[in-house]
């Protein structure tokens, strides 16, 4: 069936029998792809049927469908006509893993961070009114992305301006793992006290039918009567407070329901909340049973889904078993992530030390702000935040931590190329909106080994903040040593470290760019620097180089970047090398693909430098 599925009107005849076969295709068909490809599979098979009754119901791309952060999309993208290049999911060239503008006319905005769609879908309607159009608009945010600052004032200012905006709350009590925080709590008592939600609506619809003036009448004496109610039932009823007409729970798995409960809002005006109960990794048994492991997953096995994994360790695995090694040593050492305790690796400490774990949800200010709290009084705070997100905290870091040389360690994973997840996750922007602020330390480990070491570095670091960097890669094949123990192997602040003599002209490279710029010039007569720090830089090595060829090499763009650093450096003490090359990614956003066709394409790779350098240096 879903082959002849091109678009949403294919579906609009199509009976409930029917399109609950169409959601098991479109199950497996997810399945089967994402087993090939990667991506977020759990979040995908969880919002299948409530993806197809959204488009029976509604008339995109007419109607404005956006769906928050955009990973439980896959239904959508075969259902509007990509089922032929779905294959491609992810892959360099093929259909973006997220909603694309770029991709199709019913992608209604580009998502990829979350709690954003509120606040778009607001916009959008009220220049559909400023405008005079009639269509509807419809943001699908999940629970998770309710722990984001951003979703409330999305709310806050929609019910207020009381336009004609429906959204959909996919509650599936998980955010990337379990939920956390209040709102969870919320969440789960208007699942499990739905009484106050029954009740006003028999008794809504029973006041209907009375005679108009008696109705209107005793309509108001129920409104009177409702703060009563929902004190009995519910102690608060946070929706309708905010503005919003409240409807569910509704069972988001049952189709015939959906469409019922969608062609009566279709009708209503004013702000509406629907709430909408799914499970995540639906009609996938992995998947239902670890949903956080299937959130975002690399290639797997669909039989048993089993991870296809290398057997080298990540930097991510380093980090994590450096942070319990030296936990179980300083008892003042407290981690902090922001809904992403199995991406950051944090998941093992949590383990090892659950009361001196924090996690705070999709809440990366927040997460900030607090751990500067901490530090105030006397705890280390370490906050693993993957580079893309930690974007949205960089007032946070800037006012409450840089200021007042705050001393906590911002761990910034997925830094640089993060590759199939696209452009609003490529982490290329850290060394620039980092490295501008004072008071804050930047630096970038070339190996798992110095990962450990600028991670003690920075523990026992007191003047102030500091940041270290790291890809979402394995570590390099010439790194062995990472499971020695550390007793006290700190790093000298700003200290660079020469890796191999040269004459013809000076690489410093930085962080994952190290070895392979000594691969690139293994044969050539070229010096090879670890920088390891973008902020400070190692100012006297500078100065002894400044009359040589300087090559800089970074997996981050060279607009503000480790290299501008360094010419800015030269040019702030009136020194001119010969001549300073900069290699780095270009001033664009990185597109979807694997990491290593990307970093072949923008010349990162061995041979790219290499031909970069030969002719630099002629």
């Amino acid at each position: 069936m879903i082959e002849h599925i091109e678009s949403p009107r294919d579906i609009k005849s199509l009976s409930i029998s029917q399109l609950n076969e169409l959601a098991k295709e479109i199950r497996n068909e997810i399945v089967d792809v994402v087993s090939k490809t990667g991506g977020h599979l759990s979040s995908s098979l969880g919002a299948v049927e409530l993806t197809i009754a959204l488009h029976r119901v509604f008339d995109a791309p007419v109607d404005k469908i956006i769906w928050d952060v955009g990973h439980q999309s896959y239904a959508h993208k075969l259902i509007t006509g990509r089922h032929k290049e779905f294959h491609t999911l992810r892959q360099y060239g093929g259909i973006s893993g997220f909603p694309s503008r770029d991709e199709s006319e019913y992608d209604a905005y580009n998502t990829g961070h979350a709690s954003t769609s509120i606040s778009a879908a607001l916009g959008m309607a009220v220049a559909r009114d400023l405008k005079g159009e009639r269509f509807k608009v419809i943001a699908v945010i999940g629970d998770g992305a309710l722990t984001g600052g951003l979703a409330y004032e999305g709310l806050n200012q929609t019910g207020f301006m009381h336009r004609n905006v429906i959204i959909v709350l996919n509650d599936n009590g998980m955010s990337i793992s379990e939920n956390v925080g209040g709102v969870a709590t919320y969440l789960n008592k208007l699942v499990t006290t739905p009484v106050y939600t029954k009740l006003k609506a028999d008794a809504w619809e029973l006041l209907g039918k009375l005679p108009t003036e008696l109705s209107v009448k005793a309509r108001d004496v129920a409104r009177k009567l409702k703060e009563g109610l929902k004190s009995f039932a519910i102690p608060t009823i946070l929706f309708e407070e905010l503005g919003f007409r409240y409807i569910g729970p509704l069972n988001g798995h049952n189709i015939k329901t959906l469409i019922e409960n969608f062609e009566y809002i279709k009708k209503l005006n004013g702000p509406i909340l629907v709430h909408i109960i799914t499970e995540k990794g639906k009609g996938y048994l992995p998947a239902m049973k670890e949903s956080s492991k299937f959130h975002g997953i690399g290639k797997f096995d669909k039989e048993t889904g089993e991870l296809v994994v290398e057997n080298k360790k990540t930097y991510t695995e380093i980090f994590s078993d450096a942070m319990i090694e030296f936990a179980a040593k300083d008892p003042s050492i407290v981690a902090i992530t922001a809904a992403m305790p199995e991406g950051t690796g944090l998941d093992k400490f949590r383990a090892a030390f659950p009361d001196r774990f924090f996690d705070v949800g999709i809440a990366e200010q927040h997460a900030i702000t607090f751990a500067a709290g901490l530090a105030l009084q006397g705890l280390k705070p370490v906050c693993a935040i993957y580079s893309t997100f930690l974007q949205r905290g960089f007032d946070q870091i800037l006012h409450d931590i840089c200021i007042q040389r705050i001393p906590i360690i911002l761990c910034l994973d997925r830094a640089g190329i993060v590759g199939a997840d696209g452009p609003t996750h490529q982490g290329t922007f850290d060394l620039g909106f980092l490295s501008l602020l004072p008071n804050l330390i930047v630096a970038a480990p070339k190996d798992g080994q110095e990962l450990r070491n600028l991670l003690y570095t920075a523990i026992n670091y007191d003047k102030g903040p500091m940041a270290i960097r790291y890809p979402r890669a394995t570590i390099p094949v010439e790194d062995t040593d990472y499971r020695t123990p550390i007793t006290d192997n700190r790093i000298e602040i700003g200290e660079a470290e020469v890796l191999k003599p040269g004459g013809k002209a000076v690489i410093l490279g930085l962080g994952s760019m190290v070895y392979t710029a000594l691969e690139a010039v293994k044969d050539l007569d070229v010096e090879v620097i670890n920088a390891r720090f973008v902020k400070p830089l190692d100012e006297a090595l500078l100065l002894k180089i400044k009359s040589q060829k300087i090559i800089t090499v970074e997996e981050n763009t060279i607009i503000g970047g480790f290299g501008s650093k360094v010419l800015e450096f030269y040019n702030a003490n009136n020194i001119y090398p010969k001549k300073l090359l900069r290699i780095g990614l270009p001033d664009k956003f990185i597109e979807h693909g694997a990491r290593d066709i990307l970093l072949e394409k923008y010349g990162l790779s061995p041979d790219g430098i290499r031909q970069k350098v030969k002719e630099f240096i002629g």
